[in-house]
């Protein structure tokens, strides 16, 4: 007697987000089954990789990051191109780190500009991330939302302390909002509802589970992404069936084992080898627990989970 895989019986489905416009807009979600469980049912899009861009040179990436973009950082419109021209990328993010009160503090107006020069320059959907801030990314993220008025970018993180304000910029200007909670499972129902009662369109909204890299807490995030993608599909809970997106770059490449050098860690190898399978590796594990969109940062880890989703999709 052969054997039969057994079969799971779903009976709900992610909702379909379209991202960007124009010939290369992303369409991603319509998942009726769990990550990549194709002998059960479909993914109707598959996964897709953002591609880091920052708007002030950063000072604390590895020299294994910073690499690739060295002859761009100081421009984020520069960066933005090459990720797309050079790397493929399928989306770009825009990470505003300058707005950081902590930081550099840079005015939200500034910020606003910078977001709609980029956004006028590429021809792939832009993610607009703010510093995580609640009270000054309510304010950047307004401003972007208003001067990239119909552009359709994905604005970002959306918490429950501003998510009245940048919500109403994501309707008014017509953006994708992300709303973000911390690795809870009730918090991100809550603040999905809260964002639908605002009157966001469910095809406006991704959600952020936030994340760590491997070996950071990323046993927590993927257990709450697959409880996330149970209720969603097997118990038909409609206000967790929404896109995944995870910002995982930055939490990678800030572990000591992707930053430390050969002589600080020689027992860990080539650090710069060990810095691109970290973020490889966490992002394969996003990957099967369920997210549509990945942040990613090195070209040659994004060119292997490239090879490895195509793999996946292959029945």
């Amino acid at each position: 007697m052969a054997f039969q895989i057994p079969q799971i019986t779903y009976s709900g489905k992610i909702k379909e987000v379209t991202l960007g416009k124009g010939p290369k807009a992303v369409t991603i979600g319509g998942e009726n089954s769990y990550p990549f469980h194709l002998f059960e049912g479909e993914m109707a899009h598959p996964p897709r990789i953002a591609m880091e861009v920052y708007d002030a040179p950063p000072e604390d990436w590895p020299e294994t990051a910073l690499e690739p973009f060295s002859d761009v950082v100081h421009d984020p419109v520069a960066w933005a191109k090459k990720c797309i021209e050079s790397y493929g990328a399928d989306l770009v993010a825009l990470q505003l780190v300058s707005t950081d009160p902590n930081g550099l503090n840079r005015p939200s107006e500034e910020a606003a500009e910078t977001a709609k020069k980029v956004a006028s320059s590429i021809d792939v959907p832009l993610i607009v991330w703010g510093s995580a801030n609640a009270d000054k990314d309510g304010d950047v993220l307004r401003k972007v939302a208003e001067v990239c008025d119909g552009m359709n970018l994905i604005i970002g993180p959306v918490v429950e302390g501003n998510y009245k304000q940048v919500g109403a910029g994501a309707i008014g200007y017509r953006h994708t909002a992300i709303a973000s909670s911390p690795i809870d499972i009730n918090l991100a129902k809550q603040l999905n509802i809260l964002l639908g009662n605002l009157g966001i369109p469910d095809g406006q909204i991704l959600v952020d589970p936030t994340t760590g890299g491997l070996g950071y807490g990323i046993e927590y995030t993927y257990s709450v992404m697959e409880r996330d993608r149970m209720a969603a599909l097997t118990q038909q809970d409609e206000r967790l069936q929404f896109p995944i997106i995870c910002n995982m770059a930055k939490e990678v490449w800030k572990t000591k084992e992707a930053k430390a050098s050969a002589e600080e860690a020689p027992a860990l190898g080539d650090p710069r080898r060990r810095g691109i399978l970290m973020e490889a590796m966490t992002a394969v594990v996003l990957l099967l627990a369920g997210a549509d969109i990945l942040v990613m940062r090195h070209p040659e880890a994004i060119k292997m989970v490239r090879e490895m989703i195509s793999d996946l999709m292959a029945k």
